[in-house]
C-alpha cells in the first residue's frame, strides 16, 4: 500500500494541473487529497535531518549571513579584520561541529555527509570556501595574533597612529579657507608632520618585517585594513594637502651622484696621461752615434 500510495498521489497532482485555472470543486477536492497522501504515504529513501543535524545546519546559517553582513559594512573604508574575526572565528567553529558530528539514529547517515555532501551544490563547502578564500586574500592573519582572538600589538600601535593623524588632519582644517594650489604649504602640513612621519615609518617597518617572515605570495602583504588606512593617509597628505616629506638622506645621495659624474673625467685624464708615457721619444746618445759614423766610413772604403 505504501508503494502505491506515492503513484496515485502523483496521478491526483497531475490531474489537477491539468485542469489548469478553472478547476471544478471535484478536482479541487482531488488535489487536496493529493497532497494529503504525499505527506502520508512519503517513501522512506528521503530521509530528514536529525534534530542535531538540523541545528548544527541552522547555526551555520545565521553565521554565515552574520559574517556576510559584517563584509558587506565595513567594505569602505575596509575595516573587515579588526571588525569581523570574531564572527569568521565562530563561523569555523559551527563548520568544525558540522563536519565532526554524527548523527543519533543508526538508520540515519552523519551530520556531515548529510550536509556537506548529500548533493551537487554542496552549499554549506561552497560558502565555507567563499568566507575562507576571502579570509586570507584580505591577509588578515598578518593583523591578528596567533590565536585570532583580536589584533596585534603592532596592528594597533598603527591604528592609534593612524586616528592620530586623522585627528591631526581635521583639527588643523577647522576655521580654515584653505587654497589646494600645488605650492601651497598648510597648516596641516607643519603641525601633523610629526605624527605622519611616525605613522610612514611604522608602515615601512611593517612592511619589510612581513617581507622577511612571508613565505606565501599572500603572506608579502599586509593586512587589508593597515594597507588601505595607509593608502588614505597618504592620498590626503600628497594629494588632498600638498605635502611632502623632507628627505632626510640628501647629503648622502648628493655625494654619491657626485662621485658618480666624477667618474668620467677621472678615466680620460688616466688614459690622457697613460699614453703620453707610451709616446716618449728615445735619444740615442752621442758616444752610440759616433761609433755608428765610424763604421759605415770603414764599410765604405774597404
Amino acid at each position: 500500500c505504501r508503494a502505491v500510495l506515492p503513484v496515485l498521489a502523483l496521478a491526483l497532482l497531475g490531474l489537477a494541473a491539468a485542469a489548469g485555472p478553472r478547476q471544478t470543486p471535484a478536482l479541487e477536492l482531488a488535489q487536496e487529497l493529493a497532497e494529503e497522501l504525499w505527506s502520508a504515504g512519503l517513501p522512506g529513501d528521503l530521509p530528514e535531518l536529525e534534530p542535531e543535524c538540523r541545528s548544527l545546519l541552522a547555526a551555520f546559517a545565521e553565521g554565515s549571513a552574520a559574517l556576510t553582513g559584517c563584509l558587506g559594512r565595513r567594505a569602505r573604508p575596509v575595516r573587515l579584520c579588526q571588525g569581523c574575526h570574531g564572527h569568521y572565528r565562530r563561523l569555523l567553529a559551527q563548520y568544525d561541529s558540522i563536519a565532526s558530528a554524527v548523527g543519533n539514529s543508526s538508520e540515519s547517515h552523519n551530520c556531515a555527509k548529510s550536509i556537506l555532501t548529500s548533493d551537487r551544490l554542496q552549499i554549506v563547502v561552497t560558502l565555507s570556501e567563499f568566507f575562507n578564500e576571502t579570509w586570507e586574500a584580505a591577509n588578515c592573519a598578518n593583523c591578528l595574533k596567533n590565536s585570532s582572538e583580536g589584533l596585534s600589538n603592532s596592528t594597533e600601535e598603527f591604528l592609534d597612529l593612524f586616528n592620530k593623524s586623522l585627528t591631526c588632519f581635521e583639527h588643523n582644517l577647522q576655521g580654515q579657507a584653505i587654497d589646494l594650489s600645488p605650492n601651497n604649504y598648510t597648516e596641516v602640513c607643519k603641525n601633523c608632520n610629526e605624527t605622519y612621519t611616525k605613522l610612514n615609518d611604522l608602515y615601512n617597518h611593517l612592511q619589510r618585517m612581513n617581507r622577511q617572515g612571508g613565505e606565501s605570495a599572500h603572506s608579502a602583504h599586509l593586512c587589508i585594513d593597515v594597507e588601505d588606512a595607509m593608502n588614505i593617509t597618504r592620498k590626503l597628505w600628497s594629494r588632498t594637502f600638498n605635502c611632502s616629506l623632507p628627505c632626510s638622506d640628501t647629503v648622502p645621495v648628493i655625494a654619491v651622484s657626485s662621485f658618480i659624474l666624477f667618474l668620467p673625467i677621472v678615466f680620460y685624464l688616466s688614459s690622457f696621461l697613460h699614453s703620453k708615457q707610451k709616446k716618449r721619444i728615445l735619444i740615442l746618445p752621442k758616444r752610440i752615434q759616433s761609433n755608428a759614423n765610424l763604421v759605415n766610413i770603414q764599410e765604405k772604403y774597404s
